[in-house]
């Protein structure tokens, strides 16, 4: 909870250095707040060796569903200047597993058929800076619009792993900048109601991370509006001494102000 504070803390802030410069330089923002289901699948392992070294979030780590808080500011600028999507995605999993052969992480061999907890962070922030196809929005009354951009994506990864019964322990702290293609299109079919999808992503060498989002939004009253939709993250990284080819997707809800 106190963490969710935080982020909201971190919205408003934004939200009051963006509004009052809206009069004179911006044509839209979009300020949101929901929660996002996030189901995991895949592995990790931290200096491993055989295949045996992988952790599997489902079955060894036993993880759960995770609901975690979204924020998203979208800020439209006039001119030639690209215009700022800012997304933060805090997310975390703990848990109590096991598994039936040694295994090794961080160096340290664990042993077999022994509890052990573990935690997995990979709180991630957004900063992508686009522009949309010009003149589209315009030609079709602006029932269209489609936006290509560059995304800078901070990662802060945490993987740890502890086994009371052996007293054994080994944890890993990483941050990563990746950078990413950035494309989004929205339908308005009439003024209350529009579809959305995103796209960001990056394949370069053995490692690749996407991220896709679909969002129906409805305005029931002028400049609020709620969404839902689905959100899916494949990542597959091997980058000092950490290899995760991970998986999280799940269905999401939020809540705005759009003008």
């Amino acid at each position: 909870m106190k963490r969710a504070h935080v982020y909201l803390v971190c919205l408003f802030v934004l939200a009051m250095l963006v509004v009052p410069y809206r009069a004179f330089a911006f044509i839209g923002l979009d300020v949101s707040v929901g929660a996002w289901q996030q189901t995991p699948s895949g592995t990790l392992d931290y200096k491993g060796a055989i295949a045996t070294d992988k952790l599997d979030l489902e079955n060894d780590l036993k993880y759960d569903d995770e609901n975690k808080l979204l924020v998203r500011v979208k800020a439209e600028l006039p001119l030639i200047l690209p215009n700022i999507y800012l997304m933060a995605s805090p997310m975390s999993f703990e848990g109590t597993g096991q598994k039936n052969v040694d295994f090794s992480y961080g160096g340290q061999t664990f042993d077999a058929n022994v509890p052990f907890d573990s935690k997995l962070k990979l709180d991630h922030y957004d900063l992508a800076l686009f522009y949309p196809i010009p003149l589209l929005k315009t030609a079709t009354a602006g029932k269209l619009n489609v936006e290509f951009g560059l995304n800078a994506r901070k990662i802060d990864f945490e993987g740890t792993i502890n086994q009371p019964s052996s007293g054994l322990s080994a944890s890993k702290k990483l941050t990563l900048y990746v950078p990413m293609i950035y494309a989004g299109v929205q339908v308005k079919p009439i003024s209350a109601f529009s579809i959305e999808a995103e796209v960001r992503g990056i394949s370069y060498s053995d490692n690749s991370y996407f991220d896709y989002i679909g969002r129906i939004k409805i305005k029931p009253i002028p400049l609020v509006y709620i969404a839902g939709g689905y959100r899916s993250e494949t990542i597959k990284i091997d980058e000092s001494d950490v290899d995760v080819d991970m998986e999280f997707k799940g269905p999401f809800v939020e809540a705005g102000l759009s003008f």
